[in-house]
């Protein structure tokens, strides 16, 4: 793998996009983005002033150290969380203005979530963990059973889907939560420390999963400290002191 490529910043390119009743045509558009926190009669500036876009199938590490903003970002970016000021838009939806059902359907419709903790219904089996986007969403019971299984295929899991978590590996347990992420056919895939629970091997596993899932055109956004990690993206925004240090393409 040669060496990243240091390139600009896409909102500075684009300043016709900054006016306020523009709309992106990127899938995210981000535009000075703040997060500020209250600590008593302080303020907390957890991010500042922050604007990228991410293009439709991109592959991108959001990397930064602890207390770096990465993780205030990755909430913004899932609708877990609303900036303090500025404008986010995903898929020419603006999401910064919007209240909470509003975000909900926008998670439950545009993102799907990778943890590292998993978070599987211990109790379920495989085919019902990755059923439960689609019922909330009101997908009828065929339907589910249809989508949940090829999409436990699709990670490798066809032989899997009637067993509980505590019957899989560790790997294998994350694979359900990538199926139930790509379940909804979001517009993202937005992974938060995805192998941070796994041992090496297996993480190269999942990250080599990742690629398949990016080859097939999928967008997927990894939040992560580690490097190693990052550098198997396309792309690596590096995160410090609630700014962007650094935005590169990595040449593959």
């Amino acid at each position: 793998m040669e060496s990243p490529t240091t390139v600009e910043p896409q909102a500075l390119e684009h300043g016709d996009l900054l006016a306020h009743d523009a709309v992106p045509a990127a899938l995210i558009s981000m535009r000075d983005i703040w997060r500020t926190y209250e600590m008593g009669a302080e303020q907390l500036h957890a991010l500042r002033g922050v604007s990228f876009d991410v293009q439709r199938g991109e592959y991108l590490a959001i990397i930064g150290p602890s207390g770096s903003g990465k993780s205030t970002l990755m909430n913004l970016i899932g609708c877990l969380d609303t900036p303090s000021q500025g404008r986010y838009w995903i898929n020419s939806k603006l999401v910064s203005e919007m209240d909470d059902d509003e975000l909900a359907r926008i998670r439950n419709q545009e993102i799907g979530f990778v943890f590292q903790t998993f978070n599987l219904l211990a109790r379920a089996t495989a085919l019902h963990n990755v059923e439960l986007p689609l019922i909330y969403a009101g997908i009828s019971s065929a339907e589910r059973h249809e989508r949940a299984e090829r999409a436990l295929r699709n990670v490798e899991l066809g032989d899997r889907m009637t067993h509980r978590p505590n019957e899989l590996s560790g790997g294998q347990r994350q694979r359900v939560a990538i199926a139930r992420a790509l379940v909804n056919n979001p517009s993202i895939l937005l992974a938060d420390e995805p192998t941070g629970a796994l041992d090496t091997k297996t993480s190269y596993e999942i990250m080599e999963l990742f690629e398949r899932l990016h080859e097939a055109g999928n967008t997927i956004i990894v939040v992560t400290h580690e490097h190693d990690i990052a550098a198997r993206a396309h792309r690596i925004i590096h995160i410090r002191d609630g700014q962007i240090e650094r935005d590169e393409r990595v040449e593959k």
